[in-house]
């Protein structure tokens, strides 16, 4: 089963906490995980948060602009965002594929901007103020409930099937098959529901294997493999196990 990591802490930064809980059993087939990424006080400079590509949907919360939330996801590289030196968000982590972005605009990157759509997501991000996350992840749930009877979040039985049969997939005519698909109707089914092409799709499932720790899968050779790592993160496999916690 697919288990996006996310991203990787600057093991030299202890004072940053980044915490994931499991939502509840019934809620698992929409939700990868609620998260808490904080700074115990000011940090001596601004803290780079480094983003891996994991094909997901988040909805941020700002807990120190309650005006800023949003819906977003990341690129098909991975990102370093500037944090800045006090920063306190809780996120909630939709798997691939099951946030309908037809309902609701989906930013790419960071959420930096006053929300300005119609979920509600201001009184929620109000509602969180406050609160402990273990009261918070009460009221992240209610959320998703929400949108899981809104119709803004739903099971996605494309990226299900890829995920059951990740270990056996290889290219993208291998994923279309599992699928029952053609690889145009794979193209825009993905493009619709992550917004990623296939190919792109696949690279970012390859690299969070690798990040769980399975075998290099999938790629011809190790050289192979250092080489696409480095150009979805920045980092050679090496240097980047020195710089980050995963």
């Amino acid at each position: 089963m697919y288990e996006p990591k996310g991203n990787g802490k600057d093991k030299q930064v202890a004072a940053v906490q980044f915490t994931e809980a499991e939502p509840p059993e019934h809620l698992r087939g929409v939700v990868h995980r609620f998260l808490e990424l904080k700074t115990d006080g000011e940090l001596a400079e601004d803290y780079r948060f480094h983003a891996l590509p994991d094909a997901c949907t988040y909805v941020v919360f700002d807990q120190l602009d309650r005006q800023i939330t949003g819906v977003a996801r990341l690129r098909a590289q991975s990102q370093e965002f500037n944090l800045g030196r006090v920063f306190h968000f809780v996120n909630i982590r939709f798997l691939p594929g099951i946030w309908q972005s037809d309902r609701e605009p989906v930013a790419l990157g960071m959420v930096d901007e006053p929300y300005r759509g119609a979920l509600g997501l201001l009184d929620v991000n109000r509602a969180l103020a406050g609160t402990e996350f273990g009261d918070q992840q009460r009221i992240l749930t209610g959320l998703v409930e929400r949108l899981v009877k809104d119709g803004l979040v739903a099971p996605n039985p494309v990226t299900e099937q890829i995920f059951q049969h990740l270990d056996d997939i290889v290219s993208v005519a291998q994923m279309a098959e599992v699928c029952d698909l053609s690889p145009r109707q794979l193209q825009r089914r993905l493009k619709e529901t992550t917004g990623f092409a296939p190919h792109d799709f696949l690279k970012i499932m390859r690299l969070q294997q690798s990040l769980n720790g399975s075998d290099t899968w999938s790629y011809a050779d190790q050289s192979h493999f250092i080489h696409s790592f480095r150009r979805a993160t920045g980092y050679t496999p090496g240097k980047y196990a020195i710089k980050f916690d995963v």
